[in-house]
This record gives C-alpha cells, sequence and structure tokens, in this order.
C-alpha cells in the first residue's frame, strides 16, 4: 500500500464531522446527490462545480459546520489530485504521442492489412482495446472513427457490424482498465494494488468485450442496417505525415507500463517479501507513475523521434497534450473531495449498516450505486467517483483481490445505460448518422450488455478468490 493510501485510510478513520443519525445522513446523501444530478442535467453546469457545490450541499444537509466541510472537500481534492493527475497526465501525454506520430494508425492499417472479412469485427475490437489503453473515451471515438467508417464503407460492412465492436473496445477500456481515470480514483478511493486491480481488469474485460462487441454487433447489425455516412468521414492525423512509427514499436510502447505493472503485481504474489531485492526493484519499476513515465520517455523516441518530430515538435505535443486534461482533473478532484465529505460525516458507517441489515453483497452494492448515479448524471467518470466514496469504508477487512472487484464492479456499474444525458451517447449518435432511437438500440444496449457481463464476471470472480 502506497504513503498515500495510508494517510487516505488515516484521514478516513477519523472522527465524523457530524453527530446525525443514520436516517439524516441518509437523506444528506440524496439530496447531495440530486443536487449534483439537477445541476448537471437541468442547468448544464460542468461537473467540477456542480461535485463542488453538491459536497457543500451534502455537508450542510447532514448539519456539519461549513468551516469543516469546506476542509474535508479540500483535503479529498488534494489528496485525489495527488494521487492521480500525474498518472493521468502522463495517460494523456502516451495518448498524444500515440495519435500525432501515427503510432495508432499503423496499428490500424498493419492488422486490417492482415485480417480476412469474417473476422473484421474481432480485429476492431483488438483495435480499439489497444489504441483504447492510454486514450481517453472521446479522443479513442475521434481517433477511430475514420477507421470504422472507411472499413465499412470499403469493405459494405454494415456500420454497426464494425462499430459496435469498436466502441466496445474503447468502453471497455475506459470503465474497467487503469490507467483511465475512472478507475484510477476508485484504485485510490478504496485503497486497492493497482497491479492486482489492472491483472484481474484484463481477465473480466476480454470475455465482456467479446460479449458486448462481435457477439452483439450481429444482432445490432440487424436492428438498425445503416451504411457510414459519407460526409462524416475526417481525415487522419498521419496524412500529412512522411513517416510513421513501426508496428512491433508502437504496439510494445503502447503495452509497456502494462507490462511492468503487471509484472509487480505477480512478484508481489509470488515473493511476497519486502525486504527481497527483486520485489524493491519490481516495486519502484511497477509503480504506476514510474511505469507510466517509462512509457512516455520510451514513446518520444519509438513513437515521435520515429515519426520524424524535431525537439520543438515533442514539446509541442506534449504541451498540447495536457491543455485538453485540465476539466478532467478539476472533476477528478472534485469528484475526491466530494468522497472524503462523504467519509468525514459518517456515511461510511451507514453504508456498513445498511449492507449488513440488507444483505446485499458489497460487489453488489457497488454495482447498483454506480448504476444509480450513472442514470441520473450521465457521466460515468462521475458514477464511479461518487460511488467509490459511498463504499470505501467496504473495503476494510476484504482481502486485496475482493478490493480490486470492488473496484471493477463500481467501474462495471458505472457503463450501465447510455441515454440522452451522456455526451458520448451524441457523440455516437452523431458521427453514425444514427437517430436517437436507433442510438438506444445500439450503443445504449451495448453499454448495458457491458455493464452487466462485467458484474457477472466479477462475481464470478469473487467466488474463487
Amino acid at each position: 500500500m502506497t504513503s498515500l493510501s495510508v494517510e487516505i485510510l488515516a484521514a478516513d478513520a477519523a472522527e465524523p464531522i457530524t453527530s446525525a443519525g443514520n436516517a439524516q445522513l441518509g437523506i444528506a446523501v440524496l439530496a447531495g446527490i440530486a443536487v449534483i444530478v439537477l445541476l448537471i442535467t437541468k442547468f448544464k453546469m460542468h461537473a467540477f462545480l456542480a461535485l463542488t457545490i453538491g459536497s457543500l450541499a451534502l455537508g450542510a444537509f447532514a448539519g456539519a459546520p461549513l468551516a469543516a466541510t469546506i476542509k474535508s472537500f479540500s483535503t479529498g481534492l488534494g489528496n485525489t489530485v495527488a494521487g492521480v493527475g500525474v498518472l493521468i497526465a502522463l495517460g494523456a501525454i502516451l495518448g498524444k504521442l500515440l495519435a500525432d506520430s501515427g503510432g495508432a494508425d499503423q496499428i490500424v492499417d498493419t492488422i486490417l492489412a492482415k485480417t480476412g472479412k469474417r473476422a473484421m469485427p474481432w480485429a476492431m475490437v483488438l483495435i480499439a482495446s489497444v489504441i483504447g489503453l492510454p486514450l481517453f473515451f472521446e479522443v479513442g471515438i475521434v481517433l477511430l472513427i475514420p477507421v470504422v467508417l472507411m472499413v465499412a464503407k470499403r469493405g459494405n460492412y454494415s456500420l454497426m457490424r464494425i462499430g459496435i465492436p469498436a466502441l466496445a473496445g474503447l468502453s471497455v477500456m475506459h470503465g474497467l482498465i487503469p490507467p483511465h481515470p475512472g478507475p484510477l480514483v476508485a484504485i485510490d478511493a478504496v485503497g486497492a494494488n493497482l497491479g492486482v486491480t489492472l491483472a484481474l481488469g484484463l481477465v473480466v474485460a476480454v470475455p465482456t468485450v467479446i460479449i458486448a462487441g462481435p457477439v452483439f454487433s450481429k444482432y445490432a447489425a440487424r436492428w438498425v442496417d445503416i451504411q457510414a455516412p459519407e460526409n462524416m468521414i475526417p481525415a487522419r492525423p498521419s496524412e500529412d505525415l512522411e513517416k510513421r512509427p513501426g508496428f512491433g514499436a508502437t504496439v510494445a510502447t503502447i503495452l509497456l507500463p502494462v507490462v511492468l505493472m503487471l509484472v509487480k503485481a505477480l512478484v508481489d504474489i509470488v515473493v511476497d517479501d519486502p525486504e527481497n531485492g527483486v520485489q524493491k526493484v519490481t516495486d519502484v519499476i511497477g509503480s504506476p507513475l514510474i511505469a507510466l513515465l517509462a512509457a512516455v520517455i520510451v514513446g518520444m523516441f519509438t513513437l515521435g523521434r520515429a515519426a520524424g518530430f524535431t525537439k520543438e515538435r515533442l514539446s509541442s505535443t506534449v504541451e498540447k497534450s495536457l491543455a485538453p486534461i485540465a476539466g478532467i482533473l478539476l472533476i477528478v478532484g472534485a469528484g475526491g473531495g466530494f468522497k472524503q465529505t462523504l467519509i468525514d460525516i459518517g456515511v461510511g458507517q451507514m453504508i456498513l449498516d445498511l449492507s449488513e441489515n440488507w444483505s446485499i453483497p458489497a460487489l453488489l452494492l457497488a454495482w447498483l450505486i454506480a448504476v444509480a448515479i450513472r442514470l441520473a448524471t450521465g457521466s460515468a467518470t462521475v458514477a464511479t467517483i461518487s460511488a467509490a466514496g459511498l463504499v470505501a469504508p467496504l473495503a476494510e477487512g476484504m482481502s486485496t483481490g475482493e478490493v480490486s472487484l470492488l473496484v471493477l464492479a463500481i467501474g462495471a456499474g458505472s457503463l450501465f445505460f447510455s441515454h440522452v444525458n451522456d455526451a458520448g451517447f451524441w457523440l455516437v449518435k452523431e458521427y453514425f448518422g444514427m437517430s436517437v432511437g436507433q442510438t438506444v438500440k445500439t450503443w445504449s444496449v451495448m453499454e448495458t450488455i457491458i455493464s452487466v457481463v462485467g458484474i457477472v464476471f466479477v462475481l464470478l470472480l469473487s467466488l474463487v478468490l
């Protein structure tokens, strides 16, 4: 466990800042979440402001002093940004290098060149999953849409047969696999081991993406049989480049942080001796910060310099990658503040009492809470952050594997039934030229399948861990 996790757990164990009973706390939580939902959906307020105001409202409804509520929120915001902010920034840099260097296009073109017509949906899942590892969901969509549309047009495929597998690959990575912001925040909130969560996340992700991608796309193509819209095929990033990085070097760079973190997790399990020299080394190189930093530094050579980027162009690429994530960092930080406010007013004990009285398994409860917030706010990240704060006390006394499964249960719930209050819903609708009804029958159903299949596999894993 990192020193940050120890500090957060120590903070979580502090005395509640209010003496309100469970009934008042329950009302305060519902009211606080209702304020966030109302501000995001009705007034279209930015999630950072909504979470900040919602945290203050939560404290007020619970009867906590304003000064104590502000302190709780500020502490949670600072701890969260300190814990995951640098990781999100490094992930953004790696993703930008991948896109601007033409590395993503190189992966796409190489796989498609070796794929037959019947295997094309499976190739789209593979492409989206590999590219989706270091990219935020929206960036991944923008990057993959030209490929999806061109493949569908040139191969005369139904757009859904190609598009749904690609979207499934991106969505599963976004909800279940670190270093995406949602899983990182949940890991930080419940004190999970990142390497173990990554390993178990991959175990859950593989069957989930197969069922929600290539398998479901057969039915989606029957329900909504449309062709790629001509006017929506944008230019690809690498069309202006004279050369692109190699396929092998690009894949190796993307997978480097994943491999380093998995090696650390494996050594921790097999060796389990903090004084062992090998474990000391893997603890350093497999830490998220070092693993992602190594990938970024390697990527500057294998991606940037391989594409002919000058030092100035590399510097510009890094600078441009950081500006778009300012909003994400603020949302994640405010979510951490909301989480800490929940803990400090004593919601943790309330959740423990409810879980005992209702006899609901902790993993299922975490999933249901994330589902409810996802349906209300439309944001997978907000759902993950809020649910993680609510169920964090349930992690106490759990084994390392169980805590990681708690993170995955939250992530699966955060993807449930994307609809009209989700920006991703409209992004998919407009790019694919579908009606609202067609988007619900394809994209929304696909997201629901990911969520349900994901929690089923999480529960199955809990039986053997």
